[in-house]
C-alpha cells in the first residue's frame, strides 16, 4: 500500500491550517504591528509619532 500520498495530504491540511491562522492574527493585530512600525520609523527620522483614532491610522508629523 502506498502511503507516501497520505501523509503528503496530511502537510497540505497542516500548511493551510497555519496559513489560516496566520492570516487571521495579520488581520486582528494588524493594525497594532502597523503603528509598531510607524512608531519606529518616526523615531528614526526624528519626527513625533502622533496615534490615530484607530489602530494603524497613526502618523509622524
Amino acid at each position: 500500500m502506498n502511503k507516501k500520498g497520505q501523509a503528503l495530504v496530511e502537510y497540505i491540511l497542516i500548511i493551510a491550517l497555519i496559513s489560516v491562522i496566520a492570516i487571521a492574527l495579520v488581520n486582528y493585530f494588524g493594525g497594532y504591528l502597523k503603528d509598531a512600525i510607524t512608531k519606529a520609523s518616526c523615531g528614526m527620522l526624528g519626527q513625533t509619532y502622533v496615534e490615530g483614532k484607530n489602530p494603524g491610522e497613526g502618523v509622524c508629523e
